[in-house]
């Protein structure tokens, strides 16, 4: 994966990073967009701050792209989210819990990648298939999920990603997970030492349509009797 940073004017201070050539998943394009843009803001560090997320970094991919915030162990409630996410569901899903989008079932497998991306910390990549049913094709899915440090300079943040492949049909779909995947990171920051740590560059003024907006949390209704497939979670480390 390669990263190709724009050089801001001087005296300026800049986090559009252009990505020009990274690998990319033909059926889940935009999961390689996010994480590309991810990596190069952290640089050697564990995770790099919310304030540090421009938007236009990954406009190709915003509106499959997330931000949310970790309420509780294993809990998120999304703060800011992409159209394509709204798709899914066929509603307004800022301020509703991440696991919305899946089954009753897979909600204690999403809890706990979603609890290890900010404890180890790690990246997660689950494989999701969605439920069949009337007017609802078959439709396969990809969530990334990578850790940002909020303002406190604790990771209870999520920058993630939530690109699918066929089509969406009749909503809302939501999914069971048939494979979950933990790469842990490793960076010259510790969670105990970097608490308190303000971003490494100066936060952007808020864009339209990705800065934090709260509504109101609207339960979802739980779905029983999906298949359950899943794979065991495993914790990948990169060799050294």
């Amino acid at each position: 994966m390669r990263d190709d940073q724009t050089e801001p004017a001087a005296g300026q201070a800049s986090n559009v990073i252009v990505m020009n050539r990274h690998r990319t998943d033909k059926r889940f394009p935009h999961l390689a967009t996010v994480e590309a843009y991810w990596q190069a803001l952290r640089g050697r560090r564990l995770a790099p701050g919310r304030g540090e997320v421009d938007p236009r970094g990954i406009e190709a991919s915003l509106e499959y792209a997330f931000i949310l915030e970790k309420i509780a162990p294993g809990v998120g409630r999304l703060r800011i989210a992409g159209t394509h996410l709204a798709d899914l569901l066929g509603m307004e899903v800022r301020g509703m819990p991440l696991s919305a989008f899946f089954t009753a079932e897979a909600r204690a497998d999403l809890a706990s990648s979603l609890e290890a991306v900010c404890e180890t910390p790690a990246i997660a990549t689950l494989s999701l298939a969605a439920e069949p049913g009337i007017g609802k094709p078959v439709l396969e899915a990809r969530l990334l999920l990578m850790p940002l440090r909020g303002e406190d300079g604790g990771i209870n943040r999520v920058l993630g990603c939530l690109d699918s492949s066929g089509s969406i049909g009749r909503a809302p779909r939501r999914f069971v997970i048939t494979a979950q995947r933990l790469m842990q990171i490793s960076g010259h920051d510790s969670a105990a030492g970097s608490r308190g740590l303000r971003p490494a560059t100066p936060a952007p003024r808020p864009v339209p349509g990705f800065a934090d907006e709260v509504s109101r949390f609207r339960p979802a209704d739980r779905r029983e009797g999906a298949p359950r497939d899943i794979h065991h979670l495993r914790l990948v480390t990169p060799e050294a």
